[in-house]
């Protein structure tokens, strides 16, 4: 009884341990720390072990290759950042302010590449403009030879395809959100339309843009699939972390933690600097009237139009290409364009069928055990908040900052031996998983508790119905929506998921993601689209079920 006082008065006086919830936050906190910061530590404890006492920070500064990759990944990073804002930040302000033919396609289509998983997208601009391409063989039978589409080149391109759609969507929003008024009231003053919204606008949308931007530096940074396949001779972080962890002659556990540490220094870098030019130039404006959009005719329209839409066709490329791929004959790598078959399909559901069901199971559990525990940290953290809370909401949202790589390092150095040894099981799938998305249901999650009144659950209580039993019966039925929104997005996002589960998984385990990616460096893109076709079947399939038969808005509940 002493102990436990002692442990009530040093976790504070709001923590009533006569209560379930408390015990619940710390159960929700030893499940947190045991399989997310726990193995985060062990990779940042593990770069500094190293084969006869040199650490791993030695062996990367005495090899010059690992230096260049920091640089390119950088490097990278940089470039695909800025020109997803040129790409994105025109087209949410041409979306939001004026009308022009075709914009209601133009500002929808852009969506779809959210679910167009990051390693089809890298192989269908192979089939496209590879050595072996649609495009490129086409314009080679009349003279006209393009440059190699790997290296800098198709990084640069594939990733800002792949990414403009999160600026282009932060930004829309904040630019709709901006009263008009403010920007009205400065020109009544006698200010310039531009130098109105230079000085008053932009200030005021700056912070998303920056947040949209931040996002987009740290996908690329983390980004494993489209490095892996487009590379070729650039050095990069991702690719070399993930060459150290399955080398043939052995794995380096210190170069490998040592890489991931500073992937993951590179993120907490660009976290820091974009909050302090947020924090500079912070504003709060209250959300009000926004601008009505102006149409836009002749010329001027048709050429805003033309350019939106052939961003969004470019972007759109990989939906293409991949059915056509699925159908088209092959032999071998040799792509047999203009002949048809049905093969590649007939292949996957008689002889290689095991990927979709892997795909399938791990993906189910993932989601349900990630849900379940998303809906119970929301509801600690946003309405019994008490001592724990806080850590136990900076923990959850640890690995929007944490590449897959680096996750599904830290798993496979956690759970190798010791007492939960789950290497080789599909076990260690199922958690890379969960760790990976987690944020993903504890944001929507906790978006909709703050608009449930704290008087519905107190009247439920004081009728004399426990607070476990309130929140199963009166809480848990309000969030449903909500956590249809999450269990929907949490698995479109699993199904696709590839840089940390190749990284933990197994043979025999392998699934939809990971065979397209073997498939790929084995050169035989007509079996990989076959994978890729069904890959997107899955992801979208639900969607389309949850808007249109149970009329779920899967971006309402978003924080």
């Amino acid at each position: 009884m002493r102990a436990l006082a002692r442990f009530d008065s040093r976790l504070g006086a709001g923590l009533d341990l006569r209560s379930p919830w408390p015990w619940l936050t710390l159960a929700a906190l030893a499940v947190v720390v045991v399989f997310l910061l726990m193995p985060l530590a062990n990779v940042l404890v593990g770069s500094f072990g190293g084969r006869g006492g040199q650490s791993g920070w030695a062996m990367v500064a005495a090899d010059p290759k690992y230096l260049q990759a920091v640089l390119n990944t950088v490097t990278l990073g940089a470039a695909v950042t800025l020109f997803t804002l040129i790409i994105g930040v025109p087209l949410a302000w041409f979306t939001a302010r004026f009308d022009f033919p075709g914009k209601g396609i133009v500002a929808v289509l852009p969506l779809v590449t959210l679910v167009v998983p990051e390693v089809i997208a890298a192989q269908t601009w192979l089939m496209m403009v590879g050595n072996n391409g649609l495009v490129t063989r086409a314009l080679a039978e009349r003279g006209i030879t393009l440059p190699s589409f790997y290296g800098w080149t198709g990084l640069v391109t594939v990733m800002t395809f792949t990414y403009y759609t999160y600026i282009y969507i932060g930004t829309l929003a904040a630019i709709r959100g901006f009263d008009v008024q403010l920007e009205e009231a400065a020109q009544s003053l006698g200010t310039s339309p531009a130098v109105s919204r230079w000085k008053v606008m932009l200030p005021v949308v700056l912070p998303a843009v920056l947040a949209s931007a931040l996002l987009v530096f740290t996908l690329v940074v983390g980004n494993f699939a489209v490095a892996m396949v487009l590379s070729n001779k650039v050095a990069l972080l991702s690719v070399l972390t993930y060459q150290a962890t399955v080398s043939e002659v052995g794995s380096d556990p210190t170069l490998q933690s040592t890489l991931a540490t500073i992937s993951v220094g590179i993120v907490m870098l660009a976290l820091f600097a974009q909050r302090r030019v947020v924090a500079r130039g912070r504003r709060e404006v209250t959300q009000g009237r926004g601008a009505a959009a102006r149409p836009l005719a002749g010329w001027r329209g048709a050429l805003i139009g033309t350019g939106a839409a052939g961003v969004v066709a470019v972007s759109l490329l990989p939906v293409a290409s991949i059915v056509a791929g699925a159908f088209t004959q092959a032999r071998g790598p040799v792509m047999r364009w203009g002949q048809w078959t049905t093969a590649h399909l007939e292949r996957v559901f008689t002889r290689a069928i095991d990927p979709l069901l892997n795909t399938l199971t791990y993906a189910a559990i993932a989601t349900a055990v990630g849900i379940t525990l998303a809906v119970l940290i929301s509801y600690l953290v946003v309405k019994k908040r008490n001592a724990l809370t806080p850590a136990l909401d900076y923990l959850t949202a640890l690995p929007l900052a944490l590449s897959g790589t680096v996750i599904g390092i830290g798993l496979l150095m956690s759970f190798n031996t010791g007492w939960l040894p789950l290497t080789g099981t599909g076990a260690i799938i199922v958690l890379a998983y969960v760790v990976r998305r987690l944020p993903f249901g504890t944001r929507n999650a906790s978006s909709t508790l703050y608009n449930i009144p704290d008087s519905i659950e107190e009247a439920s209580i004081s009728l004399g119905v426990p607070p476990v039993r309130t929140f199963l019966r009166v809480v848990l039925p309000m969030m449903a929506p909500a956590i249809a929104a999450a269990a929907v997005l949490t698995w479109t996002t699993t199904v696709a998921e590839l840089s940390a589960s190749i990284i933990v998984y197994s043979g025999g385990r392998e699934t939809m993601p990971i065979q397209i990616f073997r498939l790929i460096d084995s050169g035989l893109m007509a079996q990989a689209s076959a994978y890729g076709l069904l890959l997107i079947a899955v992801i979208v399939l639900p969607i389309v079920v949850a808007t249109k038969l149970f009329r779920i808005d899967l971006f309402a509940s978003r924080a």
